[in-house]
Parts: structure tokens; sequence; C-alpha cells
């Protein structure tokens, strides 16, 4: 009776043992063709890595768009101009403020150029105002920067131009303009000289 016991309890054990190599030896076998093969590389430790996922262009997003702002400009001087409500500085080039010499004259120059069009700005940068620095364009393709500093009215800035606009400058332009030349070259020391000899005046 005790043999029988232990043979039984043999013959389970053995058919538990095969019947786990089995499950085991399923998981080995490889893919039919109905499931795609996945591609394994091993690593410097000589274990498996799965490779990763392959580009998925149905779940692919795009990275936002350049932002552009168009429509009429509200001139403000002759750098600045607003549109849409969304003040923006032109691109690479400096214009006197309205008090400086040629100011008056540069915000009118700019009236000029953006009046009954549709202005497009392609928007680059704030800068230290907080300002919308962009480039703008009339619908003809006319860079507002360019035709500022062609007019005499505005000088390039290479700081942030990369020196884009200098040979469109006039031979007058920085004698003109001497007061924005000098805020170029960190020299607000003359800023401040011109206003006070203003205040006085």
């Amino acid at each position: 009776m005790e043999i029988g016991l232990v043979l039984l309890a043999l013959i389970g054990a053995i058919v538990f043992a095969l019947s786990v190599r089995r499950s085991n030896e399923r998981h080995d076998v490889p893919p039919t063709n109905d499931e795609p093969l996945k591609p394994i590389r091993i690593s410097s430790a000589g274990t498996p890595k799965r490779q990763p996922a392959r580009f998925e262009p149905t779940s692919a997003k795009h990275l936002p768009a350049e932002q552009v702002v168009q429509g009429a400009a509200y001139v403000t001087d002759g750098d600045t101009i607003t549109i849409n409500k969304t003040q923006v500085r032109l691109f690479g080039i400096d214009a006197p403020e309205l008090d400086h010499p040629y100011g008056k004259k540069a915000k009118w120059a700019l009236v000029k150029l953006c009046k009954g069009h549709t202005v497009r700005a392609e928007i680059t940068e704030k800068d230290d105002y907080g300002r919308t620095v962009a480039h703008c364009t009339l619908p003809d393709g006319r860079d507002l920067s360019a035709e500022m500093v062609k007019l005499g009215l505005a000088i390039d800035w290479p700081k942030f131009s990369g020196g884009k606009y200098k040979k469109l400058e006039t031979p007058d332009a920085r004698k003109k303009l001497w007061l924005a030349d000098a805020r170029q070259k960190g020299r607000m020391n003359v800023w401040e000289k011109f206003e006070a000899s203003q205040v006085k005046g």
C-alpha cells in the first residue's frame, strides 16, 4: 500500500515537471508569421535589451509652427509698431526715440510705409523689455527694417542683426542718429547729457 502511494506521488511529480518544462519551452518558440519579429540587441553586460520602438507617424505631433502676427499696424515710433494688440519691435535696427533728433520724422516715415497695408510679423524673440521682436514685412515682401535703414531714419544694430542691414545705411545716418549710435556703443552718459539739456531748455 505504501509502495503504491510512493509510486503515485513520483508519477505525479514527473508529470508536473514535464508540464512546467513544456510551458517554458513555449515562450522560447519563435513567433509565427502572424507575429512580427522584435529585434533584440545584447548589452555590454551580456543581457538582452529590447530595441527602442520605431517612429510611429500616426501618433507623431508637429512642433509648434513659427509664430506670425499680421494685420494693420499702429506705429509708436520709428522701430515699434502694434499689430492686433501685440507690441512689436522691428528686428535688427535702432531708430531714434520720439523726443530725439529725427524721432518724429522716423515715426511718420514708418506710418507712411505701413498705411493701408497688412503687415506680417514673424516673431523671433522677446526683448529685455518684454516686447516681441519680429521680422516685419509688407505684402510686396519689403522688409520694414531694411526700408527704415534705407531712408536714413534707422541704423543697423549688429548685436541683434548680425550686420544684416549695415550695407543699407546712408552715409550720414550715424551722424544724424548719434544718440542711437551712442546707445549701441554703451555710451548712455551721452543720453543723460542730452536729456538733461532738454529739461533745462
